[in-house]
């Protein structure tokens, strides 16, 4: 039932701001060289076992998490991914090799002092075998203190259980991809405000979910559609080759084609609005973002501080 405290804003104080790093640049080293100081938790993409459920060794790992840690920042492996291995699929159908697999990403946040596990099984992978699959994990987690999270999408809403949901700590709405180059056919805006309000809505709403639970998510890049564009491309790519695009949310080139993404204002607005109807924020991903005046982090963190006056 909602009450009256489901209308206030979240304490600012205890905003998230969840980014992503891809795994790769964790073994590169840019991922260490990351400024921690305007987000509270590290998600590193993805980290995922073979076909028998077994981790190899990620390089420089233990040293971004102490590296993250010195900034108060809690690090989180996420498994799985929009082109997470289909063995997942048997590797969590089996009773005795979903054991397995869970005792395997338990045993991760013990090797390299992580904070927690991020599920994005995405798709498909959401069956009827998911609820199993996050009750356990949660029930090993949950003793050594760590934390399960996870990253979803509305458009599978129906395929998560109620109690599926209930196992984690807090949830991020990829709240993008509404359309992209696997839909040519669609060009047009693939994370609009609409969709934010309207993801919001629906699991805060329709699926009952603390607000508190719930991350905004924000993407750090945009679709090209169209002839003279590529089909993806990194905001702070997008500002560089098109001066003034910082402050818009398209750019359509000499040849035809549009760049949709969202820019400095629509961050702004969709910050506003999860500090009022959601717990924090996510960002995919954060090494897209510019490093200058036009950082879209800086953005988001401006309006949360401004939020704690």
């Amino acid at each position: 039932m909602k009450t009256d405290d489901d209308k206030k804003p979240v304490a600012a104080a205890s905003f998230r701001v969840v980014g992503y790093l891809r795994e790769y640049n964790v073994v590169d080293g840019r991922a260490i060289q990351f400024d921690f100081s305007k987000i509270t938790h590290l998600n590193i993409a993805f980290i995922n076992p073979d076909a028998n459920g077994a981790f190899s060794t990620l390089s420089g790992l233990k040293e971004l998490v102490t590296a993250a840690h010195a900034k108060n920042v809690k690090v989180l492996a996420s498994i799985g991914g929009g082109l997470a291995p289909e063995y997942y699929t048997k590797l969590i159908a089996d009773k005795s090799s979903r054991a397995k697999l869970v005792g395997s990403i338990a045993s991760l946040t013990t090797q390299y002092n992580l904070d927690g596990i991020d599920v994005d099984l995405e798709g498909h992978f959401v069956d009827a075998n998911y609820e199993a699959f996050v009750v356990e994990l949660q029930a090993l987690l949950k003793p050594k203190g760590k934390l399960l999270t996870t990253a979803i999408a509305t458009v599978y809403a129906t395929q998560y259980t109620d109690k599926a949901l209930a196992q984690f700590n807090f949830i991020n709405i990829m709240s993008y991809d509404k359309t992209g180059p696997w839909k040519p056919e669609k060009p047009g805006q693939h994370s609009p405000y609409s969709m934010a309000v309207d993801d919001l809505d629906y699991w805060g709403g329709a699926r009952g979910i603390a607000k508190e639970k719930l991350s905004l998510g924000l993407p750090f890049y945009g679709y090209g559609f169209g002839n003279g564009v590529p089909e993806d491309m990194a905001f702070a790519d997008i500002i560089k080759k098109y001066p003034g695009a910082e402050t818009k949310d398209e750019v359509t080139v000499t040849a035809g084609g549009t760049i949709y993404y969202n820019g400095l204002p629509t961050i702004k607005s969709k910050t506003t609005l999860a500090l009022q109807k959601a717990g924090g924020v996510m960002v995919w991903q954060l090494l897209q973002d510019d490093a200058g005046t036009n950082s879209l982090l800086n953005t988001i963190d401006a309006e949360v501080k401004a939020a704690k006056k």
